[in-house]
């Protein structure tokens, strides 16, 4: 199947132990050197490539890298902006929601695209240097025992041994995320100039959350309308416009080839995903049907993919098979040798571990992010005109 018609022919999360083996799993598939020779069709601005270190925050440093490419593209200065003040935020009000659940919530460390949007909204945000959250010794982020530190906590919390809930439960909490992660910094000097977090979103970053909107493609939910994404990392219940297959995939094309980057949720468990290699695939044939000839040369050049369907997606997501494991940036699309199309992949574990293509990116199919996609995230003016007027806005 293919999505080129609207345009394109003229041209992540569990918590951080899954995140950390998902990278040690991922990064050594495949062979040493993948035989893609890819030539450039859109390649967008975006800032340099970070590492969430061994924690499950990328969700915040893919929106975060996001809303700093959207900067670029409105001519805005960029900045580094933290994502770890929008993580302390989120633990929070997770928090919260967590105790007044009875503890029925994924409390972890994983999250979803519209959260960073959510905190600047509701909070703010500012920049790196004011705020890296890196408080407990480490020079990256490791937030094992702070997540269990603060679930433990709640859990007591929640048994409520007292008879009634205490006054200062959500004082513990926010006294262990300044321990861990650095005080709350409620007003603060950047380049010569007093802002609060809420002061510099308005004045210094300029995003309306509200012009953002999140697509998602999923058959369980009525087509175009606004609907719940069904993962447990959504903890704040964030919204997506469902839309079919063809539409979500067309809708990435023409933001991209307009010049809006887009935030990707995603599952890179499977066998094609390749941080060694710097491409991600869907086989046309599964690897458990693989011979050893056959898995040692996925890699060697392009082959035929999986025709992906709006039925076969849907059934990788009913059967677990598609989970919600990462969040990346894509910045723009390639082409192979072949003509196949691929789509320019922002990560956000560091450089070290990737390939030769760019550090810290890799090349993605089009049938990889069909598949695969839980759901995009873009500025409602990259819509194609036809879906916006199907979905009202």
């Amino acid at each position: 199947m293919k999505y080129r018609a609207l345009f394109i022919g003229a041209l992540l999360a569990g918590s951080a132990s899954a995140q950390v083996d998902l990278i040690n799993k991922v990064k050594d598939n495949g062979a040493d050197t993948a035989g893609f020779n890819f030539t450039t069709v859109v390649d967008l601005e975006a800032t340099p490539v970070k590492n969430q270190g061994r924690s499950g925050t990328c969700w915040s440093y893919a929106t975060t890298g996001f809303v700093e490419s959207e900067m670029l593209r409105m001519g805005k200065k960029p900045v580094d902006i933290s994502e770890m003040f929008t993580v302390r935020n989120v633990y929070f009000d997770k928090a919260e929601k967590y105790v007044r659940l009875h503890g029925y919530l994924n409390f972890a460390q994983g999250g979803a695209l519209p959260d960073v949007m959510y905190v600047i909204r509701k909070y703010g945000a500012v920049p790196q240097e004011v705020y890296e959250g890196l408080d407990y010794g480490t020079d990256i982020n490791n937030h094992g025992e702070l997540e269990g530190v603060l679930k433990s906590m709640l859990d007591e919390v929640i048994k409520n041994k007292n008879g009634s809930l205490t006054p200062v439960w959500r004082e513990a909490v926010n006294a262990t995320l300044d321990a861990y992660l650095g005080e709350y910094p409620e007003s603060f000097e950047y380049e010569g100039k007093t802002y609060t977090p809420r002061s510099f979103a308005d004045e210094y970053l300029g995003i309306n959350p509200d012009d953002y909107v999140q697509l998602t493609s999923f058959t369980h939910n009525p087509f175009y309308e606004e609907v719940m994404i069904q993962v447990p990392d959504n903890w704040a219940w964030g919204k997506a416009y469902n839309v079919p297959l063809e539409d979500m995939m067309g809708a990435l094309d023409v933001a991209l080839n307009e010049g809006y980057t887009v935030a990707w949720a995603t599952d890179v468990s499977e066998k094609g995903f390749s941080i060694r290699n710097g491409v991600a695939i869907v086989p046309a044939t599964d690897y458990a049907d693989m011979s050893k000839e056959e898995r040692a040369a996925m890699f060697e050049s392009p082959k035929p993919e999986k025709e992906i369907t709006q039925e076969n997606r849907q059934e990788a997501y009913d059967n677990y098979e598609t989970t919600d494991d990462h969040g990346m940036l894509i910045t723009g699309i390639v082409k192979d040798q072949e003509g196949n199309i691929y789509y320019i992949v922002k990560n956000s574990w560091g450089e070290k571990l990737t390939n030769d293509f760019r550090n810290g990116y890799l090349n993605a199919s089009e049938a990889f992010v069909a598949y695969k996609t839980i759901g995009i995230m873009m500025h409602k003016d990259a819509l194609p005109k036809s879906l916006r007027k199907k979905l009202g806005l």
